[in-house]
């Protein structure tokens, strides 16, 4: 089966990937540290990199994901992984026990999970700033063209940033407009209780492509991965996408098993996703035709064959 760009493969990564480090701290929050990492190509033929950010679930951190990270990277996108004081490996660290344990038991407080929203537009203030004063990796990101990325927790938070509603007294947004798109990597049902999932989701302003699978039940409650299609069901803009990997769990898309037994299809699964996410942000970000095409088009639905299940809500019905 031919890629959108014959010189895309699963298992190709064709530049060299970098990796910065650095902890930005937000002097508005009483010097809250949010700690970043950067995968960037090394080439000097590639320049004004699209900008993907990406946000880790609950107990995670800037390391999770690496296998994506790299990938998006050596495929020209500088890929920035943020950590979240409150809800990282901070749950479980130091802790007896399994972390899976830990963080079930932890109480989060509703302060907490505002300020981990309030990173992402945070470090996209901090960003020129930071390109500017970093141009080994700054000359060639272009944030004029991004996209918000995350899984489980991270997923929420990007749905938080593409516009859905939040709040635990009265209704709350945190849209950002300077993301084109998103990537939603096991997608959250909302807990709000102060309006009809149809208002919570239908705030949402920007394209989204949802991936889940089969087995990705919740290790919090269990619940089934059904419940996580409502973000795609009920979405407010209508350019939507939903992969549904054949037994896919929650922590193939972060690169880490925490308690689930080791899946046979983890190498599998991770080329799926690694495609499936190039593809779009080569279709939103850098606005290749060919990519859309080929993702909405069936030749994604074709690849992925019996592994998985591709639907797409478009913008427009003829």
């Amino acid at each position: 089966m031919s890629f959108w760009n014959p010189n895309i493969a699963p298992d190709h990564e064709p530049h060299k990937v970098m990796i910065a480090r650095d902890d930005l701290v937000d002097g508005s929050r009483d010097g809250r540290i949010v700690p970043i990492k950067i995968y960037y190509p090394v080439s000097h033929a590639l320049s004004r990199l699209p900008v993907v950010l990406w946000s880790h679930g609950l107990g995670g951190g800037r390391d999770g994901a690496a296998f994506l990270g790299r990938f998006l990277a050596a495929h020209g996108y500088a890929v920035v992984h943020v950590q979240h004081a409150g809800t990282d490996l901070g749950l479980w660290q130091g802790k007896p026990g399994h972390p899976w344990d830990a963080i079930r038991k932890a109480v989060i407080p509703y302060e907490t999970v505002v300020d981990r929203y309030r990173d992402i537009p945070f470090i996209l203030d901090s960003l020129p700033g930071w390109i500017e004063s970093h141009p080994e990796v700054g000359a060639h990101m272009d944030i004029s063209r991004m996209g918000m990325s995350g899984h489980s927790f991270g997923a929420n938070t990007t749905q938080i940033m593409a516009g859905q509603l939040f709040g635990k007294e009265s209704l709350s947004q945190l849209y950002e407009p300077r993301f084109k798109a998103g990537i939603t990597y096991s997608p959250v049902a909302t807990s709000c209780r102060l309006a009809p999932e149809k208002d919570i989701y239908g705030a949402i302003k920007i394209p989204l492509f949802h991936m889940t699978g089969t087995a990705d039940d919740s290790p919090l409650d269990d619940s089934s991965y059904k419940k996580r299609l409502a973000v795609f069901e009920q979405s407010g803009e209508p350019d939507q996408h939903l992969l549904v990997l054949k037994d896919g769990d929650h922590m193939v898309f972060a690169g880490s098993r925490g308690k689930l037994a080791e899946n046979p299809k983890r190498h599998l699964h991770e080329n799926i996703i690694k495609i499936a996410s190039l593809a779009f942000w080569d279709a939103y970000l850098r606005q290749d035709p060919a990519a859309k095409d080929w993702l909405a088009g069936g030749g994604f639905a074709d690849w992925i064959g019996g592994e998985g299940s591709y639907a797409h809500r478009p913008a427009s019905v003829p």
